[in-house]
Order: C-alpha cells, then structure tokens, then sequence
C-alpha cells in the first residue's frame, strides 16, 4: 500500500457517511470527527450547540490503487444533499453542513471539479452550497461515536434515517461492485 491518501468532509449525521464509506473496498479507515472549527478537542456536546464552529466529518484514509478521489467524490454526493444549507433532513445546523476540506491547492482544485461534475450529474437540483475549507485540524470524535450504526443498528434515529439510506448506498454501489465482501 504505498499510494495511502486521506481525505476529510462533511456531509450531515456522521454516523451514516462513516458506515458507508467503511463498506468501500479500498477504503481502510473512515472515522468520524470535526473540522473546521475554533476550539481545540471540541467535545460532541460543544459542536452540537454550533457555537465551536465545527463540522461533523468523516477523515477516510484510503488506498488510492483501489479507489480514487473521484470516486470518494461521487460516494460523498451521493449521500447527502448538497444543496441543503447547514442541514441534512431533520439535522439542522452548522455542525451538519456540505463540506470538503482540502489539504493543498491540488486537492482543492480537485474538489472544485468533484464539485462540478457532481452538479453536471443532475442528480441534485438547486444551488449547491458545499464549503470548500482548507483542513487545519482534525479532531476524532468520541470512542462511542465510531461505529455506531454498527453497534446501535435499533436505536430510533439509526433505525429511521441510517439504516434507510445504508440500504440504498449498498443497493447502489453494490451494483457497482464496489463494496467490500462483508458489507
């Protein structure tokens, strides 16, 4: 594994987006923590007041012989509304905002033409309000944070919004061979 890259965005709930990108072949780590904010080791209650200025994010680390930035990109768009302003369904604030952080001016450039493309798609209709924010610090969150649709699959939010859309991803990119044999 010697081309291991990572990347770090925000697309709503963090609980789904990590789960699903955990089912990717070629993805070797998405863990679940916020970016983008003032407050050094924000706490999960502290970013849901939308005071820290966090996001809710997803950091993959992924080997890019497997899977390309590309297709993250298209995964990302595909599990969220970014045309939604700080909300995703019934989540509203800052914390759950459309967000990709970007390393360097390569990356950027990058997202701006994921961004792109995804808008030529047709698959969201309206303005897009994705952020494109340098990433300065990553903060993991929580231990019980990680995994928790996995380990909390019947608990009420998990069982009416993750589960739901987990389904369709793997109905998706299942079709499209891209999920690892366990999912």
């Amino acid at each position: 594994m010697d081309n291991v890259k990572q990347i770090t965005f925000g697309g709503g709930c963090f609980w789904c987006v990590e789960s699903c990108f955990n089912m990717l072949n070629g993805v070797i780590s998405a863990v679940s923590g916020y970016s983008g904010g003032h407050k050094n080791h924000p706490t999960y209650e502290e970013v849901c007041t939308g005071e820290t200025g966090h996001a809710e994010v997803v950091q993959i680390t992924y080997d890019a012989d497997i899977i390309s930035y590309e297709q993250l990109m298209d995964v990302f768009f595909f599990l969220h509304d970014p045309t939604q302003l700080n909300r995703q369904g019934n989540d509203i604030g800052t914390q759950y905002r459309s967000v990709i952080f970007y390393k360097d001016e390569e990356e950027k450039t990058r997202a701006e033409l994921a961004v792109e493309a995804s808008k030529k798609s047709g698959r969201w209709e309206g303005t897009y309000v994705t952020e494109l924010s340098e990433l300065e610090k990553f903060w993991a969150a929580e231990k019980y944070h990680q995994g928790y649709y996995n380990e909390n699959p019947s608990q009420p939010y998990c069982s009416a919004v993750v589960g739901p859309k987990i389904q369709k991803f793997k109905k998706y990119f299942g079709e499209l061979g891209m999920l690892k044999n366990e999912a």
